[in-house]
């Protein structure tokens, strides 16, 4: 569900309480285990995660005026969403994420292309997303997007 908040505290402000202290963890997860380079932000009316444009000038193809998207946060209807492109670049971290997911979790994974889906907040696998955001490096996510995304 797209906000016009302005910053991430406000936008977990916005998310209904039952639902807040799940994702204000997922932050903090996120947070804790980002590699340096990447900065949070408030991208496409989520709490987002960038390659700002001062590492990498040429920005988002889609517009380049936005730093490059790596990874959101969001409050959706049913859910709470998880957008990671490392795994729709990724094809070997695709592959480990669903082979460790039921390692983490009792429910069946729900995922798209780059979208994780976690329907029942309370039972968010944060150990896994937090292995999930240290396999990346900025530099490692510009080379996966240069080679598979950007031209694509």
């Amino acid at each position: 569900m797209k906000t016009i908040a302005q910053n991430p505290d406000d936008y977990l402000s916005k998310v209904p309480e039952d639902r807040r202290a799940a994702l204000t963890k997922l932050r903090a997860t996120i947070a804790t285990n980002l590699p340096d380079g990447f900065e949070e932000t408030m991208s496409y009316g989520m709490i987002g995660y960038v390659v700002p444009r001062s590492i990498y000038p040429s920005g988002y193809h889609c517009d380049p005026k936005l730093p490059l998207p790596y990874m959101s946060i969001a409050n959706q209807k049913n859910f709470i969403a998880l957008y990671h492109c490392g795994i729709y670049a990724d094809d070997q971290i695709m592959r480990w994420f669903i082979e460790e997911f039921p390692k983490h979790s009792n429910y069946k994974l729900d995922m798209g292309k780059s979208c994780i889906r976690f329907k029942k907040p309370d039972f968010i696998p944060f150990e896994l997303i937090g292995e999930l955001v240290k396999k990346i490096s900025v530099q490692d996510f510009i080379d996966l997007y240069e080679g598979r995304i950007k031209n694509s």
